[in-house]
């Protein structure tokens, strides 16, 4: 009986055993995920709340931009000082700022003393110090999907100029603009910043481009135009032709807001002078060409990877195309048309690769020569004789003997016509002054006579 006693008493003791041990097991695996949840909150909380910036309302957010609801967002209590950018429909009037106690600020309505606003056709730029903590609120045509940008240090990361450049070179530079650390990925940015690049001369005595002024060659675009791959896709490119004075040069990069103007200043570069020199035979037939001879100065370049192409101007203005390919060493030659006499133009554009194996192109400086009438040097250079036919009289050198001689006779005529002019202001002024003495000296005696009179 003791013995049914016992199991009696210890079945639902063991069952009770079991069943505050899986209660148990409930509550520490409940007590577990919550503290897992806790964390993960917590670790939530902290990406979702930037104590030095702004209170995000969504996750995921991106560094540097207030994603906003209903145009709403939140600023900390520890901000000195906040530049924000509002993108706007273009056209559309300024936004107004509604602060966390309800109170506005608008374009023309604020503390001119803690807000300076900069307001464009598609932009509102607004730097506030000390602003209220809070949540604000934006009022007006704001673009649908746009985020506030926060502003705080705006710069700019451009690839470094090669070191050998030369004169009449065209670059192309591609440059990433910033926000702090993050890339700026809004494709209105564009509309706020203006990106310049601009050479400053290292102004050293022994180097043509002393004392040279600075020069702007070039404004960055995100436009597809031009050498600009994509629209919009933030990756700001520079074209410039280096069409200066040979001579070291510093880039100097700007970044110009509505409100403040970042630098960015890069190695100084050497340009070097174009590495293609031009010159012509000219011909004295006037049946036969005149001939173009490419000189190549293989001091940077490598001479057997040059290509031409470029364009004849004649006299009459009229163009004729032409290109040198598949040759080699330090010099290239090619026909112009002897058409009539005149002016005749070159322009050349050359195609290679340096010593170092970088590709280039460049725009040789135009060049221009002139042919005489041949008719015209010989009536010039001969007389007519009884028959009526021409006989040369002088030679080329007897004629530059002689408008030499004739240029001295001008300046000595000149020179004595000078020395008689200055002769006569002498005399002139020497007898004005004779005849002021004069009646100086009579007015002299006559007051003297009244004097001695009256005594």
């Amino acid at each position: 009986m003791e013995i049914n006693k016992q199991h009696f008493f210890n079945f639902p003791v063991i069952k009770a055993s079991k069943s505050i041990a899986l209660i148990l097991t409930l509550i520490a695996a409940f007590n577990a995920g919550a503290f897992v949840d806790g964390d993960i909150e917590s670790k939530t909380e902290n990406n979702k709340l930037n104590k030095t910036t702004v209170e995000y309302y969504q996750k995921d957010n991106i560094t540097n931009q207030i994603p906003y609801f209903d145009n709403r967002f939140r600023l900390d209590a520890n901000l000195d000082e906040i530049t924000l950018i509002f993108y706007r429909k273009s056209g559309s009037t300024p936004i107004i700022l509604i602060r966390p106690d309800g109170s506005k600020i608008r374009v023309n309505q604020f503390d001119h003393e803690k807000v300076q606003w900069f307001d464009d056709s598609t932009f509102d730029m607004i730097k506030i110090k000390k602003p209220m903590p809070g949540p604000w609120q934006a009022v007006g045509d704001i673009l649908p999907n746009s985020q506030i940008l926060v502003v705080s240090d705006v710069k700019i990361e451009v690839e470094p100029l090669p070191n050998v450049a030369f004169s009449g070179e065209t670059l192309k530079v591609v440059g990433k603009l910033f926000n702090g650390e993050d890339a700026i990925k809004s494709p209105y940015f564009k509309n706020v910043v203006n990106l310049d690049v601009n050479f400053y001369s290292t102004n050293k005595p022994e180097l043509e481009n002393f004392g040279a002024d600075a020069i702007k060659v070039t404004s960055f675009r995100d436009d597809g135009y031009g050498l600009d791959e994509y629209a919009n896709d933030n990756m700001f490119t520079g074209e410039f032709i280096l069409d200066f004075a040979p001579g070291e040069w510093q880039p100097v990069y700007l970044v110009k807001l509505p409100m403040t103007t970042r630098e960015l200043r890069q190695t100084p570069i050497l340009l070097y002078k174009t590495p293609v020199e031009l010159s012509v035979v000219k011909s004295e037939d006037h049946e036969k060409p005149h001939q173009l001879v490419l000189s190549i100065d293989p001091s940077h370049v490598d001479p057997n990877s040059l290509v031409f192409q470029g364009k004849f101007t004649f006299p009459d203005r009229q163009t004729e195309p032409f290109s040198i390919m598949e040759e080699s060493g330090e010099s290239r030659t090619t026909t112009i048309t002897n058409t009539e006499p005149g002016i005749y133009r070159v322009n050349v554009s050359v195609f290679g690769k340096t010593l170092a194996g970088r590709e280039f192109r460049l725009v040789v400086p135009e060049f221009s020569f002139n042919v005489e009438d041949s008719n015209t040097l010989l009536a010039l250079n001969s007389s007519v004789n009884a028959d009526g036919t021409y006989a040369a009289i002088e030679t080329a050198e007897e004629l530059l003997i002689k408008v030499k001689r004739e240029k001295a006779e001008a300046l000595l005529l000149k020179q004595q016509a000078q020395e008689a002019e200055d002769q006569e202001t002498i005399i002139i002024i020497a007898a004005g002054n004779s005849v002021i003495i004069l009646i100086a000296i009579i007015l002299f005696f006559t007051l003297r006579r009244k004097k001695t009179k009256s005594k």
